[in-house]
């Protein structure tokens, strides 16, 4: 019977004396090792696995012990060429046989050829290592066995031996902790989408945020039991920012069909609104029936919804031009005190007759409030700024000025009006958004103004920004350098009202000899009547080049008003050309673009001055007074 279990066992077994010699082998032994142990070799003295250090293990098998070697590759060609070449790998166990005292006197070695196994272990080793996904194998408590390459590049480090995933899961959230209790179970599972950073949980490892997407499933023993589980982990950081990205442009989009849909309406309004005035009041000053005190009432309320129309018509056309980049800086000497003063008698009638006080400060001297800027800019910026203190205020005061701050000026204009909710105070400065989008107190406006006057801050080199409360005012600042040069001297056009010199121009100014350049009927008209009491002769034109032919037949015209676009050769060009034979006449630009530069580009084209259309009577009232008071 023991002959039997030796000779039909499939495992390898050896019997050997106490010195190593071998005594007997089963077939399956020289099967695995491919020949049969020569008499006169000893496993204690001549195995290359004793400089492997199991010369101790077999010095314990030898006292008696059951011992158990470390699985060991093996080839017998290796110890003696003239064995057959049998590469193995094997796991072994060993124990003695004892004599009748109870000593020990054989040794057991039982052999079992795991190769196979090896090889499967090896290539689900080469499977880990090389998977560009991370793996990461962990035991029943979710302490990390091993990690392959992929799983140290995306998480910088490998766990500490006490850092267990499974527990880290758990203080997440109660789904994830149900989630591992199912695993635990031995299901496969999803994780979902989880933001992680090793730093958060690991001191020591570095600062790698990431989103991941992990599959867990478990590796059974023998009976089916979870025994180890492998997490594999995908890096979805960049999916997950395009998604961002995507939701972020989403809510954008949204957010600009919103802007766009209550600045439609808003535009509608705007426009509409005095339009009804315009057009409304027009039709009822046609009634015969009307007292002269009537009439005057009327022609008021269409010349203010005139003003307010053109207000809007302005305010989108300089906002598309500095969309568009077109928008150009003209620097020259500005006197920044008769600036505040020109405002503050501008808009005083119109804050007192709202029962409301308006206050100015200037800090500097005359000579020293002279700074190199744009005129135009810095006026619209000011205008913009108290238009919207006397708009949003109906008691109260406001107060505007500025302060010298090292090498800027700070500017200020504060009202006590409703206040801006502290979370729109950003946007306001956005294109077409007022405090309130949602239009429930929006007032009259195309919320172009203040996103019009950062710009225009910004391109002189300062900065604008607001303080509010809401229900307690208001205060905007924006600053401009102070900059001051040696060839000081008084700036080159004061703004004057036109009203209050009105009155003492007519008196003074000679009859002229006047051509008006203009191909629109309606603009010829309304010219010809404002200019008809200090005109002896006025002669009209319809195009650049009937102007020019005038010019050169009329040696002594005094006054050209000068329409920029008309058919063929426009005002710029035709101005160019009459310069050339006639340097004194006085050229007057006239345009309907009423963009800021149009001026500049009038003088450059040889013009002596510039007005916008709709014309003032007024304003063309100054500038006849400039040129030809006696």
């Amino acid at each position: 019977m023991f002959k039997d279990i030796i000779e039909k066992n499939p495992m390898s077994i050896q019997i050997l004396d106490m010195e190593g010699y071998p005594i007997q082998v089963n077939p399956a032994h020289t099967k695995l090792f491919g020949v049969e142990p020569p008499s006169g070799y000893s496993l204690f003295k001549d195995n290359q696995l004793l400089s492997l250090g199991f010369s101790k293990l077999f010095e314990r098998v030898k006292q008696g012990e059951i011992v158990y070697f470390p699985d060991s590759y093996y080839n017998v060609h290796d110890v003696d060429p003239s064995f057959p070449d049998s590469p193995a790998w094997v796991r072994a166990f060993g124990f003695t046989l004892n004599d009748n005292n109870g000593k020990p006197n054989k040794i057991v070695l039982m052999h079992e050829n795991i190769t196979e196994r090896k090889n499967a272990e090896a290539l689900l080793n080469d499977i880990i290592e090389n998977n560009p996904l991370s793996i990461q194998v962990v035991d029943k408590e979710g302490y990390t066995i091993r990690g392959n390459s992929a799983f140290i590049d995306l998480f910088g480090s490998a766990p500490p031996p006490e850092f267990s995933i499974f527990d880290d899961l758990k203080s997440k959230s109660p789904d994830l902790g149900k989630l591992v209790s199912r695993v635990k179970k031995g299901e496969i599972a999803h994780l979902p989408d989880i933001y992680f950073n090793a730093h958060d949980a690991i001191e020591e490892a570095p600062d790698i945020p990431l989103w991941i997407r992990a599959l867990i499933f478990p590796l059974k023993d023998s009976v089916g039991k979870p025994e180890r589980f492998v997490f594999m982990h995908e890096n979805i950081t960049e999916r997950k920012i395009a998604e961002q990205e995507l939701i972020t442009a989403k809510e954008h989009a949204e957010e600009s069909d919103r802007l766009k849909s209550a600045f439609l309406a808003n535009m509608s309004h705007e426009i509409r609104t005095p339009m009804n005035g315009i057009l409304g009041f027009s039709e009822l000053l046609k009634n015969p029936g009307l007292t002269g005190k009537q009439q005057q009432e009327y022609i008021g309320i269409i010349e203010k919804s005139g003003i307010r129309m053109l207000d809007i018509i302005n305010d989108i056309v300089d906002i598309s031009k500095i969309e568009a980049g077109l928008m150009n800086v003209n620097i020259r000497e500005t006197d920044i005190n008769e600036k505040i003063e020109f405002i503050y008698m501008f808009f005083k009638p119109q804050v007192e007759e709202k029962g409301m006080q308006l206050q100015y400060k200037n800090t500097l001297p005359r000579k020293e409030a002279i700074i190199k800027t744009d005129n135009e800019k810095v006026n619209s910026i000011l205008t913009n700024l108290v238009k919207n203190a006397i708009k949003f205020s109906e008691k109260g005061s406001i107060e505007f000025g500025y302060e010298q701050k090292e090498n800027d000026l700070e500017f200020y204009v504060k009202d006590t009006g409703i206040g801006i909710p502290k979370e729109r105070q950003e946007a306001i400065f956005e294109r077409f958004i007022q405090a309130d989008i949602s239009d429930k107190m929006a007032r009259q406006g195309a919320g172009l103004g203040l996103s019009i006057s950062k710009a225009y801050v910004e391109m002189l080199g300062g900065r604008i920004w607001v303080e509010s409360e809401e229900g307690k005012g208001t205060t905007f600042y924006f600053t401009l350098p102070y900059n001051t040069g040696p060839d000081k001297k008084e700036t080159s056009e004061k703004s004057v009202s036109a009203q209050n010199e009105t009155n003492q121009i007519i008196p003074g100014v000679p009859q002229l000899k006047t051509v008006i350049a203009e191909d629109d009927e309606t603009s010829e008209l309304l010219i010809s009547i404002n200019i008809k009491e200090f005109s002896k002769e006025i002669i009209k034109v319809r195009t650049g080049n009937e102007v020019v032919d005038v010019c050169r037949k009329n040696p002594d015209i005094d006054l050209i008003l000068m329409d920029i676009q008309m058919p063929g050769m426009n005002g710029y060009e035709a101005t160019r050309l009459i310069r050339q034979f006639n340097p004194n006449v006085i050229i007057i630009a006239q345009t309907a673009f009423g963009l800021t530069g149009d001026k500049e580009k009038a003088i450059d084209a040889g013009c002596n001055d510039h007005i916008a259309k709709p014309i003032s009577k007024d304003e063309l009232i100054v500038l006849i007074h400039k040129y030809f008071m006696k």
